[in-house]
């Protein structure tokens, strides 16, 4: 018998990693629980090390087996998108898409974007991981990363998806009890909700006036006693009357709306974080990151 990992236990391995027990993974493979424990047993002895850590009423990967699933995610993809390419099937794509997105704007905006996407597209088994920090696309954990800005590595794809004005607010009470500022330099007298996100100057914000041409950006140190890594938790805090928010139209529109929240310094601009969608060039034909990020793009044509 060969030794290492043989080819048509990728799939077999993968499927079981996502059905979480081997009982399930039997039922979704249409044989017996021994049978996918023998089947699993058979891999691990060949290749010499654990996969999975076995209790009585669930299973988890060990390190190898957290390797070896996501390589062969990675590999059975690669494997549909040759497929595609080679019959010319664009039109149906299939297989596993890892997408990153930001905590808020993944929760609010891209879920429910994957929700009809997958609708359309059934064949396509869609993964979300929400993170704070943005992560590497040369570190191959992610198919497309929805970013905010576009990024400058010239190793990877950016689609922009749509614009993303960053507006300035604050609820109707704290202005009532503290004012409305005039100018950027009468936020420094105001308490001033910060946000800790990415690689942004933490405190500081930066506002222009005029046309996009020949901009001039003041910068302001802000100061305030709630900071908060959470673009949700903030969005409450300025809701609750607390201070004044540097926010994406995004999340403040219906509130906005609403008029819980209002926009101050209307004539001044922050710069610009539009929204896309990034992607390694070995992907550029894959119809299943195409597709979603065309339904994605049409999506988000409002902002």
């Amino acid at each position: 018998m060969k030794a290492g990992i043989q080819a048509a236990e990728l799939g077999f391995f993968a499927r079981l990693a996502s059905c979480g027990s081997l009982s399930a993974a039997a039922r979704e493979l249409g044989i017996t629980t021994p049978a996918v424990s023998k089947r699993l047993a058979m891999i691990e002895a060949r290749i010499g090390v654990p996969l999975v850590n076995r209790t009585t009423r669930r299973m988890s990967l060990t390190p190898e087996g957290e390797v070896l699933v996501e390589h062969a995610r990675r590999i059975l993809a690669e494997i549909d998108d040759l497929d595609q390419l080679m019959t010319m099937s664009k039109g149906t794509p299939k297989g596993l898409l890892r997408v990153n997105a930001t905590l808020g704007f993944g929760r609010l905006q891209v879920a429910p974007v994957i929700s009809r996407y997958v609708r359309q597209f059934p064949k396509v088994d869609v993964q979300l991981q929400l993170s704070v920090s943005q992560p590497l696309m040369t570190d191959d954990q992610y198919d497309v990363c929805i970013r905010f800005g576009e990024p400058a590595d010239s190793r990877v794809i950016a689609k922009r998806l749509a614009g993303n004005r960053r507006l300035l607010c604050a609820s109707p009470k704290y202005l009532a009890a503290h004012g409305e500022p005039k100018v950027p330099h009468d936020l420094t007298q105001h308490n001033c909700i910060s946000i800790r996100q990415g690689d942004e100057a933490y405190g500081v914000w930066r506002l222009s006036a005029g046309r996009v041409s020949g901009r001039v950006f003041e910068s302001v140190k802000v100061r305030g006693n709630l900071a908060t890594n959470d673009g949700e938790i903030a969005v409450n805090w300025a809701l609750d009357g607390h201070g004044i928010l540097m926010r994406a139209e995004w999340d403040l529109e219906r509130y906005l709306k609403s008029g819980r929240l209002v926009q101050i310094l209307t004539q001044y601009q922050t710069p610009d974080a539009d929204i896309y969608a990034v992607y390694p060039l070995r992907h550029q034909l894959s119809a299943r990151v195409r597709t979603f990020v065309d339904y994605l793009a049409q999506s988000l044509v409002r902002f």
